[in-house]
């Protein structure tokens, strides 16, 4: 069993989801990265997702953006992140990893060599966000063989026929977008979730997750009520952003630790 099977499975049996915090990898710096990823897990992430930076991301909103550009101005590259994923799993053996990124630095280094790397740097899974499932079956067939789960989007515009094409290629959860825009969008119709989840269910038993849009505790919570996991993003690197570096990880603690502790309410 994955790791990120591993956790889902834990956390039903204690009737508890999962929180899935998001940080670009080496923003603001590098060496904040693993300190950073240490903070979350204190505050009480149950999987960590990680960045993989990007100068021309589509499903980025302005927020994360500008934690891309703060690390491609270190030079941070899809190695760097790999090896930031190797030095938290020396001192955390069971907090799974995801990697979100896009296809062109996988494509760079070509799939055999990625999902090698990866998998011996202790990641668990990967979410290309321009890796459509009618163009991934071989990357995710070769994922699954090195023991990585291959993550999916699906959008509230997502044909049903199209769930059920995503759900026999995706492993470990499916991430369901909550509204039509990008990451760090204000609006979130908690409603409109609601109705779309049962027939991804339907399709699948996979966990689902869902992001976009849930920036406190209390839509946390609510969203916790129709989801298995929920993912929040923007407003952790806004946290980032605002703090001083003596204060960042602290202030990022405290708010997984209020997010977390809304969820277990």
């Amino acid at each position: 069993m994955s790791r990120i099977a591993a956790t889902f499975t834990a956390l039903k049996a204690q009737n508890k989801k999962a929180l899935i915090p998001f940080i670009t990898a080496g923003d603001p710096a590098p060496d904040r990265t693993v300190p950073l990823m240490h903070a979350l897990v204190a505050g009480g992430a149950d999987i960590l997702e990680l960045g993989v930076p990007f100068s021309d991301p589509m499903a980025d909103g302005p927020t994360i953006q500008r934690a891309s550009e703060r690390a491609l101005k270190h030079g941070v590259g899809l190695k760097d992140v790999l090896a930031m994923s190797a030095e938290f799993r020396q001192t955390n053996a069971s907090t799974p990893v995801v990697l979100m990124g896009y296809a062109n630095p996988i494509e760079a280094m070509g799939w055999d060599a990625f999902c090698g790397a990866a998998a011996q740097a202790g990641v668990d899974g990967v979410l290309t966000v321009d890796y459509p499932p009618e163009e991934s079956a071989e990357f995710a067939a070769k994922c699954a063989a090195a023991g990585l789960d291959n993550i999916y989007l699906l959008a509230p515009t997502t044909p049903v026929e199209r769930i059920a094409t995503v759900a026999k290629l995706a492993r470990g959860f499916i991430y369901y977008v909550s509204l039509k825009g990008v990451t760090g969008a204000a609006t979130l119709d908690l409603a409109e979730v609601a109705a779309h989840l049962p027939a991804i269910h339907a399709a699948t038993g996979l966990p689902i997750g869902v992001g976009f849009g849930i920036r406190d505790a209390q839509t946390a919570r609510q969203v916790a009520e129709v989801a298995d996991a929920v993912v929040i993003g923007s407003r952790i690197v806004q946290e980032i952003e605002n703090s001083t570096p003596e204060t960042m990880l602290n202030n990022v603690k405290n708010f997984v630790a209020g997010v977390r502790a809304a969820l277990d309410k």
